[in-house]
């Protein structure tokens, strides 16, 4: 979950940092892929290097660490998901929402 929250606070930062930053995108949609596509690697990173050792945890573990292994690895690799392909579009819906209920 940790992971998770901070990947997701990194992308929603950078959407807000290019939204201020950049007045040239004025496309929202664009705005939101330019702001993906720059933390994709950090966080895909970030994600990788964790999976290895929590990876290790889980198949040269001992019997005691294998419970505590397999809830971190699937919570990860879910975390990872979530924060870049799920958070950011859902993001977008509700700010268009906003828009158009304030219009």
């Amino acid at each position: 979950v940790g992971y998770s929250i901070n990947d997701t606070i990194v992308i929603f930062d950078r959407i807000r940092e290019n939204l201020k930053y950049n007045p040239g995108l004025k496309a929202l949609p664009e705005t939101v892929n330019l702001s993906i596509n720059q933390s994709l690697r950090r966080s895909i990173n970030t994600s990788l290097t964790t999976l290895l050792v929590v990876g290790v945890l889980l198949f040269a573990g001992g019997d005691t660490l294998k419970p505590f292994a397999l809830p971190l690895f699937i919570g990860i690799i879910s975390g990872t998901f979530s924060s870049i392909f799920l958070a950011s579009p859902l993001w977008y819906v509700l700010k268009i929402r906003e828009r158009k209920a304030r219009a």
